[in-house]
Parts: structure tokens; sequence; C-alpha cells
């Protein structure tokens, strides 16, 4: 077969349909700290913690030596194809190029989030992209459940989050399997207050007054997927600690295939992810009892 002519790449403007669909199915594209990449690999500095002394009058000042590494991102390409009857594409009445690029948006906004939160293989640049924050997490960042969520559950994945180094309450947010919106609506405070305040607006739920982003993809599996079966996750911690690496897309190309009456329609992406500090963390893992 002849290869197909798509060079025409056409970026998706920040107010499409398919945009708006991405961050509507994407914690990790609606709020993680977006790093532009002008080539596939990059280096993004992260400083260590220093302290600060006070300075006598006259006195010389002490130099700090704060740690510096670097944090690695590695851009991937999240695509996919579909070819596409020319008569399909000449019906006026059904834009089934529209309709493809919507599909693939919830497609790709769920298998992102999978790939940077809760894949839990190694990393190998295939099945697994990145080493996701399930992965690279300590074991005292996270809390497993042993049967169903409670309010106890829910304040202590906080407290390891707000007593760390990095808690940050304009940075807090809250990343969450869609499955927990029912969980939320039962839980109340001590002041019988429910702890969760659910929108329908368009604005972001709370929990404990922090923004919730929700997303199908935040559920265990050894290797990436759209559609995890594993344990739910419920992640809490300081939003710029999740680096999103952004080289190009969301973006489409249609090039003919000459041999037949179809085109070949290709959607992509190209992104990296890795995480800055772990310890700005806590995971929430729903497992049985």
């Amino acid at each position: 077969m002849a290869r197909t002519n798509a060079d025409a790449w056409v970026p998706e403007e920040n107010d499409s349909e398919v945009v708006t669909r991405v961050l509507q199915n994407s914690a990790v594209e609606a709020v993680a700290r977006r790093i532009t990449m002008g080539s596939d690999t990059i280096k993004v500095p992260r400083m260590g913690a220093f302290s600060v002394d006070i300075v006598a009058k006259g006195a010389d000042y002490v130099d700090a030596e704060p740690t510096l590494d670097n944090v690695i991102l590695d851009a991937y390409k999240f695509g996919k194809t579909i070819t596409l009857a020319e008569e399909d594409l000449d019906d006026t009445l059904a834009d089934i190029v529209t309709g493809y690029q919507k599909e693939w948006a919830v497609s790709y906004a769920r298998q992102l989030d999978n790939a940077a939160i809760a894949v839990t293989g190694t990393q190998n640049g295939g099945t697994v992209p990145f080493t996701s924050l399930y992965k690279a997490a300590a074991s005292g960042q996270k809390i497993a459940t042993a049967g169903a969520v409670t309010y106890d559950h829910l304040s202590n994945v906080f407290g390891i989050y707000e007593g760390g180094a990095y808690a940050n309450d304009a940075d807090t947010v809250v990343l969450a399997h869609n499955s927990f919106k029912s969980t939320f609506r039962g839980i109340k405070g001590t002041d019988g207050h429910p702890v969760f305040m659910e929108r329908l607006d368009g604005t972001p739920s709370t929990l404990f007054g922090v923004p919730v982003q929700f997303s199908y993809g935040l559920k265990t599996s050894a290797t990436m997927t759209d559609n995890p079966t594993g344990n739910p996750l419920l992640v809490v911690g300081n939003r710029q600690h999740l680096l999103l690496g952004v080289r190009s897309g969301p973006e489409s190309a249609i090039g003919e295939e000459f041999r037949s009456d179809e085109a070949i329609l290709k959607m992509r992406a190209r992104r990296g992810f890795a995480v800055a500090r772990t310890e700005a963390f806590g995971i929430l893992e729903v497992t049985a009892s």
C-alpha cells in the first residue's frame, strides 16, 4: 500500500471542541504545570530547599548550598489513524471528521491521565511511556482503604500532603476517579455539613474546599489504557509538581489514499510527563477489605 500524504498538520485552537473535550476529560491536561518543549527531550531544573540565617550587623552572609538537579521530560506521540470513505466525507449532514476527533480526544485524555498518574508498571517508552505518580511515590505517601472510603481516609490523605514541605494552598488540587463522586456525596464532616460541593455549571466541584478534577483514567493498571479496571485513586497535592511537557498538538491531518476512494485521518498529541517532587502528594487507593 502506498504511503498516505498527511503532512499538513492542523493544530487545534484553544477554544476548539477537541481541546475542550480534552480538558473536560483529562485532569493532567487541566491542572498540571505546562512546560513548552522545543525538542523531544528537555531538562527542567529542580532546586533543593535551603534555610535562611539571621545576619548580624557587619557580619558576613553565609552561602546557601542547595542541591540543584534536573527532571527529564521525554515527549511521546499519542496518535491514531482512521480510514474514511470518500462518500462519508462528502456527506454534509454527518461531520464524521469532527466526530472522530472528539472521540479521539476522550480516549487520549483518559490514556494520558492513566499513564501519568495511575500506571503501576516500569517505564519502557511504549506501553508505559512515563514513570507515573503512583509508581514513583513512596509507600508513606499512600493510603489503602481496605474497604469503603471514610471521612478519616480523606482527612488522612490530606494530612499526608499538608504535613509535607511542598504544601501550598494556592496550588492544591485533588484528582480523583469518577467513581469517587457517589462516595463523596455520602460523607459529612463532624459538623454535619457535606465535605463535597458538587458543581454542574462548568466550574470545578470541591472537596474540603479544594477543586477536584475527575478522570476515568485514574484507576491502576499495569500498562497505559483508556479503560483501566484496577483500584480507583484519589490524589491530593501541589499542581506545580506535575510537569506536563507540551511538544505539539492536539493536531490532525487528512491525506488521500490514491489506490481507493478513501482518506486517512491522523490525530496526535506529543506529550512528556514527570513528577518534580513525589513528596508533594498524598494518594488514596480504594482496595478491597
